[in-house]
């Protein structure tokens, strides 16, 4: 795991497919030149996120010459794009592909969809189903796309495959702006949560959020790299365009697991019996019914009484 990483903090224009792969091939010219060894973009960044009626029309099966440009230029750079994908049976995902050396090593499709408040990613995609390592030239690694990380599972998932580092691209909006805060709600709460999953799962986090605007709602940006002490490294500031690069150590990730060994001591056993009662909890017992009394015969239940008037 000893790399430098790209996050390419970018401002997509929504919908337009031709535009958007020609900033990401600038963006992948610039990394080979400069010797980048991973280039991580935001989620949807081929197609913009708000797409509503446009889904169908800008899917992507994973042989499409759109992204076959990308492959190319792969050999010498690691690239992590978001896109649509039309799947199997026409399903559509919101999807993240991995390419290396000239081929989609792996697809992520995105498993937990957002449809609370403006999100209403459930209409329109189909949701993932697991959460996969990625076996890299670079190293084990993970991807989680921005609400995945959410949810503990994905990251859980990671930590258990012995992963070095997990990417998250994000489309997250520019959140909680009030007076006396200091910065964005929405990106002190990212902060939380990447460094909370990097501590605890003992991994690089690599959070690379975009910007701009779609439909009034203006994105965060803040693209930031997570240690796995859980300290933060490098944040891109502001809400602009930018590339934040950083170094990833082998050596840092050995230290930090030495020290303290949380994953030789997990017990995940523990957990998957947790989570067999819940899914499968036994049946209700069924209360024995009560004896009769003296002032209820048991001929009384089986004979009763005609009733009178």
């Amino acid at each position: 795991m000893d790399c430098t990483v790209r996050l390419s903090q970018l401002n997509p224009t929504l919908g337009d497919l031709k535009h958007n792969l020609d900033l990401h091939l600038r963006e992948v010219d610039a990394a080979r030149r400069q010797g980048i060894d991973l280039l991580v973009f935001p989620e949807l960044s081929l197609t913009g996120y708000f797409l509503k009626d446009q889904v169908s029309d800008l899917a992507m099966r994973l042989d499409d010459p759109l992204l076959a440009r990308l492959l190319a230029m792969s050999n010498e750079v690691s690239i992590v794009v978001g896109f649509v994908e039309h799947g199997a049976g026409d399903q559509l995902y919101n999807a993240t592909a991995f390419l290396e050396r000239g081929r989609v090593l792996h697809v992520h499709r995105k498993v937990h969809l957002v449809s609370y408040g403006m999100f209403d990613e459930a209409r329109d995609f189909s949701p993932g189903a697991e959460f996969r390592p990625i076996d890299s030239r670079l190293g084990r690694l993970g991807l989680c796309i921005c609400e995945d990380l959410w949810h503990v599972g994905g990251g859980y998932t990671y930590f258990l495959e012995r992963c070095d580092a997990v990417i998250v691209p994000s489309a997250s909006p520019a959140r909680g702006i009030a007076a006396g805060d200091e910065g964005l709600r929405s990106v002190a709460v990212w902060d939380t949560l990447l460094s909370a999953q990097a501590l605890l799962f003992q991994c690089w986090m690599l959070y690379c959020n975009r910007v701009g605007w779609e439909d009034g709602i203006g994105f965060a940006g803040h693209s930031a790299v997570f240690g796995p002490e859980g300290r933060r490294r490098a944040q891109l500031e502001g809400l602009s365009p930018g590339r934040l690069d950083q170094r990833l150590s082998s050596a840092t990730l050995e230290r930090t697991r030495v020290r303290t060994p949380l994953r030789r001591d997990e017990r995940p056993q523990v957990l998957l019996d947790a989570l067999e009662r819940a899914l499968h909890p036994p049946a209700p017992r069924v209360p024995e019914p009560a004896a009769p009394t003296e002032s209820e015969p048991e001929e009384r239940g089986r004979n009763p009484r005609p009733w009178r008037p």
